[in-house]
């Protein structure tokens, strides 16, 4: 270790904050929105929201806010630029200048990304027969992006005769991606822009039909699937979902041999397949929806196999005759579970792969399809992340999946399923100094106001004394059953080579220690995200990893709600916190369904066009709960474009709290005028934004280095 992180360490542990008080104390004037009183009314409530106003997208009035607020921000932070630019040159020298996916194999090419030095995008790629193929460019995204301060390319996918490119382009962040078509054999595009869209199609075996979602223009919804022919340049709808509680998409089948239309709602689902090789023809329903039973679809031979919550709180496999797919013909492959939560199934031709989640960690486990026997992937860590990869080949004995740790960067494995010999394909390149034995990982257990066991993955530098507390970022979600798994960032070493300790708080809300876990954490039981972040948040300084002076939590769109929550209702425990994108006015969002995803959201809030969710909904939303009293320092980001989170939620609650709290702690508020929900677009810009958020922690424990 270096001397001037010897150096911060012991500024860490001995002077967490002085130095940061004394900055907070000399700030410029802070932007102050005006008041416009706006009555809301329900269920015989009256609120008063004094910035409805900054709903206005168009009014200059609120641009001139939004920038007023950046400049502020700006102001703030400007003894920092030196270390914002040292955060961000570090962060991206430890990136692989010209990086590549490992490639995969698919109906005759080997397909890979990559990444040339300097360059924002990707150039999508591919190779016929062999690795040692001349090499075919597809599409190069940074060709894509020219003339754009904003570019995102989705669900490049290429016909089944190899010949034609479709993708998705979204130049603005509002996830409305026009579907593009080029012609692999000739190099040109085709004349075909499909807009607003969710930005992926599936072929049909025909090479000339492909099936795509549109989005309704206000909420976004993807509530149309549309059937298009290059051929005759022509779209006709195939099907509508009318309930504005679902949405909609469109795929193909493992096999190639369905396409294969899914409706979805919070709590149900419903499938409707077509044979591939009959693009014209008419769809069929799996099983009709019900309330509250959920389902996905898979083929393998002359059956679909349905990974299902029927009558199995944590999911069982079925498998039902292709011609006969309703309910009454499924028979049970693999049994429930009350311990273990079945995630996701791989399927291969003489192997069926399966993903469970055990006490809160996901395992492998391969089946054969000859006799039944099953083993379990083995993985010696005590705390991390393991998904299947991309796996596209049905008639292969080679299995792909992706393990990280919060010490060990992502790595591609390649696995013989007949022998289990396992090879590394790839592992993540970690630029520098990096040493994956200079870092601890951790997996502990909080025990939550209800006696629940609540786990903590977390990693710091080692060096650090036992009992010594350090300064700890604290991450969580904690909604729609999201599980947070334990993972690798070269963009952590920032933190964590500075003294600070990083834990992700496995809460309730989340899916990682099954169903139940996120039954737990949703409508009514909501509360339990919030009491179990703060109770992870006493755990740790319990043991002695922190401080009240020098612990910070961090959480983004939903997990930006459990931030507002938590610091209304013990803002004592945090010395400052970021809320990335934060969902905040919760009820006010939630009774406007033109909003994007609100009629999806009721089966996770709650509809407060019912009295009792109004009222509990009332109750933690951040916005409505805003107090004159102390907060702690809290640095807000959002998008101004964002379709997932409206930029007016965050800038709202940052006016209230301006004029609400009684502290002179940082308030700051920053908004990509140019990007949406994700944040800026390419490879290195997101980093800026990084850079930003790591500063605005050090500035806190004071140091500027």
């Amino acid at each position: 270790m270096n001397k001037a992180i010897l150096m911060g360490v012991v500024i860490f542990s001995f002077c967490p904050f002085v130095l940061g008080q004394v900055l907070e104390q000399e700030l410029p004037i802070a932007p102050k929105a005006k008041k416009t009183p706006q009555e809301l009314k329900a269920h015989g409530d009256t609120r008063i929201d004094n910035y409805f106003w900054l709903k206005e997208r168009e009014n200059p009035e609120v641009i001139a806010h939004l920038e007023a607020e950046n400049a502020y921000t700006q102001a703030v932070m400007k003894s920092t630029e030196g270390l914002q630019e040292k955060l961000y040159q570090e962060m991206i020298a430890r990136l692989q200048p010209n990086d590549s996916s490992v490639p995969y194999f698919l109906n005759g090419y080997y397909y890979y990304t990559r990444y040339e030095k300097g360059q924002e995008y990707p150039l999508h790629c591919r190779k016929k027969g062999s690795l040692e193929a001349k090499e075919e460019i597809m599409l190069d995204v940074n060709k894509v992006a020219e003339g754009q301060s904003y570019c995102s390319v989705s669900g490049v996918n290429v016909s089944p005769n190899n010949e034609i490119v479709a993708y998705g382009v979204d130049t603005q962040g509002r996830r409305l991606y026009d579907i593009r078509f080029k012609n692999l054999k000739t190099g040109k595009a085709l004349d075909v822009h499909i807009p607003k869209t969710g930005g992926s199609v599936a072929w049909a075996n025909d090479n000339k039909t492909v099936f795509y979602a549109i989005q309704e223009p206000e909420t976004l919804r993807e509530y149309k699937i549309f059937r298009y022919s290059t051929e005759k340049n022509k779209s006709e709808e195939v099907f509508h979902e009318k309930d504005e509680t679902y949405g909609t998409y469109v795929y193909q089948s493992k096999s190639r041999k369905y396409i294969i239309i899914g409706s979805y709602s919070t709590v149900s689902t419903e499938y409707r397949v077509l044979n591939a090789n009959d693009p014209v023809g008419e769809f069929r329903v799996i099983q009709t929806r019900e309330r509250d039973l959920e389902y996905s679809v898979y083929h393998y031979q002359d059956h679909f196999y349905i990974l299902t919550n029927w009558k199995a709180k944590n999911f069982r496999l079925m498998k039902t005759p292709i011609e006969k797919t309703s309910q009454e013909n499924w028979k049970e492959v693999i049994a429930h579970k009350s311990n273990v939560l079945l995630e996701d199934i791989e399927v291969f031709r003489d192997y069926l792969v399966v993903s469970e989640r055990r006490d809160g960690l996901t395992e492998l486990r391969v089946v054969s399809w000859e006799d039944n026997s099953s083993y379990d992937v083995e993985f010696n860590e005590t705390t991390y992340s393991v998904a299947l990869n991309k796996n596209p080949e049905f008639n292969t004995s080679e299995l792909r999946f992706e393990y990280t740790s919060m010490t060990t960067p992502a790595s591609i494995f390649q696995m013989d399923m007949s022998s289990q010999k396992r090879t590394l394909l790839k592992q993540q390149i970690v630029l520098g100094d990096f040493d994956s034995s200079n870092y601890q990982a951790e997996r502990h257990f909080a025990t939550a106001r209800d006696g629940t066991k609540v786990p903590i993955s977390l990693v710091y530098r080692k060096g650090r004394k036992e009992g010594q507390p350090s300064p700890l970022l604290l991450y969580s979600y904690g909604s729609y059953g999201y599980s947070m798994d334990p993972y690798f960032s070269s963009v952590r070493l920032s933190l964590l080579n500075r003294g600070f300790v990083y834990a992700i708080a496995h809460i309730r809300g989340g899916q990682e220690m099954g169903r139940y876990w996120y039954e737990e954490g949703k409508l009514l039981n909501k509360k339990n995200t919030f009491t179990d972040f703060i109770d992870c948040g006493k755990y740790l300084i319990e043991k002695k990893y922190t401080t009240e002076n020098q612990l910070f939590a961090q959480g983004g769109s939903a997990g930006g709600l459990l931030m507002g929550a938590v610091i209304n209702m013990q803002p004592d425990l945090f010395r400052g916190a970021i809320a990335d994108v934060p969902f905040v006015d919760v009820v006010t969002t939630m009774l406007d369904d033109s909003i994007p995803l609100t009629t999806f959201e009721y089966d996770e809030w709650g509809n407060p066009n019912v009295k009792e969710y109004y009222q509990y909904m009332l109750s933690y939303s951040p916005y409505d709960n805003v107090e004159a009293k102390n907060y702690p320092a809290l640095l807000v980001t959002t998008g101004l474009h964002d379709s997932q989170v409206q930029y007016w939620e965050p800038a709202k609650w940052v006016a209230k709290l301006r004029d609400l709290k009684t502290d002179k702690h940082l308030l700051l508020l920053q908004t990509d005028m140019k990007s949406g929900h994700g944040g800026a677009s390419g490879r290195y810009q997101p980093y800026r934004l990084t850079a930003l958020q790591y500063a605005f922690l050090l500035k806190l424990v004071g140091l500027n280095q």
